[in-house]
């Protein structure tokens, strides 16, 4: 079965075959420049095909096929120019014969049509590459030593100039080493220069190399744009041009899209925060303006689902991401009927843990990961910094659900604050409140999840067409058609698990976390408060604390488990009521300040007090009488003299409190039938209460 056109390779060369008689073949080696047209017996060509030593291969020129040069074009009136000059010659039923070939080229020889060498270069390449027209196309890319660096020697290449004064400077090797010096300094950067910032930093510097040379006979900004773009790709620029982490967010080759790498719904969530274009005013007094709140959102890759969000003024945290959290794995019902919106749940049927959560990494990093990896089965997935391109889903939404309330809400951020011509500062405009933002929030949610379509959502190959590409449609094929991720889990138990842990002590006061004490009935049934060394109790025990609320801390009183008691704060900590742990650490800073200002005064006091009885003490010894008693004699008087100091005391008391004056007669009352000594312990009792029974009472 052998084919007009098959190329065999047989013992070390290649032949095309270009017609078959009944019993010879017409073949023509390839790769040899003086081939001509060959006869070889079709039995003799089937016993080397057995033989093992010829077999059929690929077509080098089957490319030539695909070629369709331009209409009109020089390589298209070349071909069809030679293929009708050699067409007689091909077309004849005996053109291997080479009598029967030199009749026509002889011809055509003798009408000056065109030359012997060329009639056989054309025929061969007919011949090798195919048998068809488009094998005399010309090959001009390989004209002009492409690849091949041109040498200047005396005079410049290029065209002349014709309106610029001056010589037109020739490009040797140092004017290139110049020229490659300024532009990596200057342009393969990421400082943003132009080239013309760059061709005057290269004219100071060969100003100062050759300053012989005239103004108009330096290389001209041209010769330093062609060096600049012969030399460097636009890949290689665009790469130098830009820093590592804004060239893959911004400028790289997208090479996939996020649907590929999950299964359905609950596969992956993103997670991440930003700063609403708005300002708010305060709930409590409209006239106050708040700032512009936080926004968190937590979407569903598959599905684009916005699963879960915060909104508020805590700043963008690991505290703050866990509330977003909390609700993304929460029934939404309650939530959303508590801001005066009712929903079923069929309209956000987000509930559960996914199977990973992809997250910055200033918010889920620490003991975190390990709790939601080996007591909930999420991966925890963290992106690097800089580097929003890599959750597009959540980052797109943060403008898309600002769209729906940007282009008529009041207090927008603009461009500018005050705008001319007497206009007002957008923040004056501030007229929202954060209930009333977050209830826009939840409509704009409720809407995309329900009715927004997705036009540039990629779908799979198993997606039907008849398949709307609205969140709440994909959310459930996926749930059918896929696997479902999502687990049902506590959102309590969630939100303690995810707090931040920490080693707190224990002590007669209570448990000490971060210099504030907390108390529980647990730890007072086991009697850990008691003040004696004898009870048996733990130096420490992890601790989880909300940095939201300073009030509560809940402590896992077992190794390995999430079980706690839940403890307060202590009657000694009070002051720290009603704050957050961040508030309790900027207070305690402020106390340590005014504490470490105090010692100076205090140890300046110190000094003084030192110094004042020091020189009381020597006063004291400088007035002793040198001539002394015995010392029996001393210490017999010792009451005696007591006795007299005594009596000195009440003597000067009692001049310094009564002066010379008229004597007052207080008058006299009823003579009390009860003693002397119950009336005294009654005026005692009115004077000064008794606390015993309240001082004994536990907190």
């Amino acid at each position: 079965m052998l084919r007009i056109n098959d190329v065999y390779s047989n013992q070390g060369s290649t032949y095309r075959i270009l017609s078959l008689l009944p019993e010879q073949v017409v073949w023509i080696e390839i790769d040899r420049t003086s081939a001509l047209p060959e006869l070889v017996l079709i039995k003799d060509l089937v016993s080397l095909i057995e033989e093992g030593v010829c077999y059929i291969t690929d077509d080098p020129h089957q490319s030539l096929l695909l070629q369709t040069p331009k209409d009109g074009s020089k390589a298209q009136l070349k071909r069809d120019e030679s293929y009708e000059l050699i067409k007689p010659i091909v077309s004849h039923p005996l053109y291997y014969l080479p009598e029967e070939r030199a009749k026509f080229i002889n011809e055509i020889v003798d009408s000056k049509r065109s030359t012997k060498q060329t009639l056989y270069r054309l025929l061969r390449r007919y011949w090798q590459k195919g048998q068809v027209p488009n094998a005399l196309l010309p090959n001009y890319k390989n004209s002009g030593a492409k690849g091949k660096k041109r040498i200047a020697k005396d005079k410049e290449l290029g065209r002349p100039r014709l309106y610029k004064e001056g010589v037109t400077a020739v490009i040797n090797e140092d004017v290139e080493r110049l020229f490659s010096i300024t532009i990596n300094k200057y342009l393969l950067n990421d400082s943003k220069h132009t080239v013309v910032y760059a061709y005057r930093k290269f004219k100071t510097m060969y100003r100062s190399l050759n300053p012989d040379v005239k103004e108009e006979d330096f290389p001209s900004i041209w010769q330093f744009k062609y060096f600049y773009d012969k030399n460097f790709t636009s890949v290689q620029k665009l790469k130098a041009r830009y820093n590592k982490i804004s060239y893959s967010k911004d400028v790289r080759q997208l090479s996939s899209t996020v649907n590929t790498q999950v299964l359905g719904p609950g596969s992956r969530y993103e997670i991440d925060a930003t700063i609403a274009d708005i300002y708010l005013v305060s709930d409590s007094d409209r006239q106050s303006i708040v700032g512009r709140p936080v926004i968190y959102f937590v979407t569903d890759v598959f599905s684009r689902m916005v699963a879960g969000f915060y909104i508020g003024f805590e700043d963008p945290s690991y505290a703050t991401s866990i509330q977003a959290l909390e609700m993304a794995v929460a029934d939404k019902q309650s939530y959303c009927k508590n801001n005066g919106i009712n929903i079923t749940a069929d309209d956000w049927p987000c509930i559960g843990l996914p199977d990973a959560i992809l997250a910055d990494r200033g918010e889920l990093l620490g003991h975190q990961i390990e709790t939601l990896e080996k007591s909930f089965s999420v991966r925890v997935e963290n992106t690097p910094p800089y580097r929003g391109d890599l959750k597009p889903i959540v980052e797109r939404y943060f403008k898309t659900m600002q769209a729906k309330f940007k282009p008529f809400a009041p207090g927008v951020v603009t461009g500018v604050k005050e705008k001319k011509k007497g206009g007002n500062d957008y923040r004056l405009d501030a007229a929202l409140t954060i209930s009333d933002l977050k209830k826009i929030l939840i409509n704009s949610i409720l809407m995309h999840n329900n009715a927004h379509q997705l036009s540039h959502y990629d779908r799979d190959s198993d997606m039907p067409s008849d398949l709307p590409l609205v969140p709440i449609e994909l959310w459930k094929w996926g749930l059918q058609h896929r696997t479902g991720r999502l687990r049902a889990v506590s959102a309590d138990a969630l939100y303690i698990a995810l707090l931040p842990q920490k080693k707190a002590s224990i002590s007669d006061l209570g448990i000490k976390l971060f210099g504030n004490y907390y108390i529980c009935a647990e730890i007072r049934e086991k009697g850990w408060l008691h003040r004696k060394n004898t009870i048996n109790r733990p130096k420490s025990i992890k601790v989880a604390y909300d940095p939201l609320d300073a009030n509560t801390i809940f402590i896992f009183y077992e190794q390995g488990s999430l079980n706690y008691w839940k403890a307060h704060l202590s009657d000694r900590s009070r002051e720290f009521k009603g704050c957050s742990f961040w508030e309790v650490w900027q207070i305690q800073e402020e106390q340590k300040k005014t504490a470490a200002n105090q010692e100076l005064k205090s140890s300046f006091a110190l000094e003084t007090l030192e110094r004042e009885n020091e020189k009381i003490i020597k006063e004291a010894m400088k007035a002793k009488p040198t001539a002394f008693k015995s010392k029996s004699a001393q210490l017999a008087n010792i009451n005696d003299n007591k006795r007299l100091a005594k009596d000195e005391e009440r003597q000067d008391r009692q001049k310094s409190k009564f002066k010379k004056g008229e004597l007052i007669q207080l008058p006299t009352t009823k003579k009390s039938t009860r003693s002397q000594s119950e009336l005294d312990d009654e005026e005692l009792a009115l004077k000064f209460p008794v606390y015993h029974d309240i001082l004994s009472e536990d907190d």
